[in-house]
């Protein structure tokens, strides 16, 4: 087995490059809110909204608004990696959020027409990709071919900057009600990406102090001894850059050890026959089997380029792991272990990983049927079984497409399966019914 092990060279990818743009259209003058009526409404903007958006403007659905709590296509998830420092990818250049099927500029492609401003070790990655390879991708080329997918698909004219507050099916439509609009649709697409994981209710005692804090908020100033607690890539960027700001760092690894691997969804679950262990339509595959194998595949990967950056730092002293013990309590000054000790510090940051949005808080309870932390789909089109003009795309169908379904390939398969049962329908002039 040949064992992907990128450089640590690649975490120092350039940010914020000046790509040169897809030439747009001048927008027309709209409305600050959306309008009152669409065919398809999508709710989120990130890679899976830009997907199925892109997907139904191929099919001939145009009539589509997507709102987004914050605005530009992807933006929350690049705010999100940018809050870390984090310069690559860990999705290889043929995960992109492109359509599947069509003439579209892929993401590989992208990468090669902007040549000239790819570093050597970033040439270096498309050539791998172009060969079969494991590659990276930086989040600057991430980015850019965002915005170029966003502008040739008219995305951007059709993206309204809101919260939705409530989705709610009335008959043959969909009502989205947000802070002041009201939008009816004949179908919308549920795009929520995931939600930072919370500390359990035990861990803290009253409200949380000032010097415990998430991993997607930002750290105080003038901190001299950070405690990072969890296991995953994100922890290991918030150790990284507390290091590189001189900070001593303490790592509350609630694992016998670190987790250096190249991926944290198994790549077999990106081809076919990892699909098809979770396909019912082909095979009976029970839930009970479906929840064994998300729970075994599902792993915090902390990547392997950390690898000789925390053991040198570990070496010298910088950095303090502790291995193997569970926490008992969070306070202000650092955390208590389930063995007994103490880890002191001024600031405790929390990265204990995401749980996808399933909908609930803006579908009601009984519509969404959660079981086990995941919404009740149809196998064949993912609409809410109970709600069969709204659809899921994103991390929430996992447990019908698998954990891709939380990485960015996964989003296209999502997006094929949505994309073509709403076409179908619109050009029917009805309402989805599964």
């Amino acid at each position: 087995m040949t064992t992907f092990v990128p450089q640590p060279r690649l975490l120092r990818s350039p940010r914020h490059r000046d790509w040169p743009r897809y030439p747009e259209p001048a927008l027309p003058a709209r409305e600050d809110t959306p309008p009152a009526a669409a065919d398809v409404v999508i709710v989120g903007a990130g890679p899976a909204g830009l997907a199925v958006a892109a997907a139904l403007w191929h099919l001939g659905v145009h009539d589509v608004v997507l709102v987004d709590r914050t605005g530009p296509p992807a933006a929350r998830l690049l705010d999100r990696i940018d809050g870390l420092d984090q310069r690559v990818l860990r999705s290889p250049y043929e995960h992109h959020p492109g359509v599947e099927g069509y003439r579209d500029c892929e993401l590989r492609d992208f990468a090669r027409m902007h040549w000239s401003l790819l570093t050597a070790v970033e040439r270096r990655e498309v050539r791998m990709s172009q060969a079969g390879h494991r590659s990276v991708v930086p989040v600057d080329v991430f980015e850019a071919y965002c915005r170029h997918t966003a502008a040739i698909h008219r995305v951007t004219e059709r993206l309204w900057a809101a919260d939705v507050h409530t989705v709610e099916p009335d008959g043959d439509r969909v009502l989205v009600l947000g802070g002041g609009f009201r939008i009816t649709a004949r179908q919308v697409v549920l795009c929520l990406g995931e939600e930072r994981r919370d500390a359990p209710s035990g861990w803290l005692a009253g409200p949380r102090p000032a010097e415990i804090g998430y991993w997607d908020e930002p750290v105080p100033p003038g901190v001299d001894r950070e405690v990072v607690v969890g296991a995953g890539l994100t922890a290991a960027h918030l150790i990284n850059n507390a290091l590189d700001r001189g900070t001593r760092v303490a790592w509350v690894l609630r694992g016998d050890a670190e987790r250096y691997q190249c991926s944290d969804v198994n790549a077999s679950f990106f081809r076919a026959e990892g699909r098809a262990r979770f396909d019912s339509l082909r095979q009976p595959v029970s839930w009970d089997a479906r929840l064994a194998l998300m729970a075994r595949e599902r792993r915090a990967s902390v990547m392997f380029e950390f690898q000789p950056l925390l053991r040198e730092a570990e070496a010298d002293g910088r950095l303090t792991v502790h291995r193997g013990t569970d926490l008992r309590a969070v306070t202000g000054g650092g955390v208590e272990l389930t063995d007994g000790a103490s880890v002191a510090g001024d600031h405790v940051v929390l990265a204990l990983g995401t749980v996808p949005a399933i909908g609930l808080g803006l579908l009601s309870d009984e519509l969404v049927g959660a079981r086990d932390g995941w919404p009740d789909l149809d196998e064949r089109t993912l609409a809410y079984r109970r709600a069969p003009g709204v659809f899921a795309a994103g991390a929430a169908s996992c447990m019908v497409l698998g954990p891709a379904a939380r990485n960015l390939d996964g989003h296209r398969l999502a997006t094929a399966r949505i994309a073509a049962t709403i076409a179908a329908h619109v050009r029917e002039g009805a309402a989805v019914h599964v």
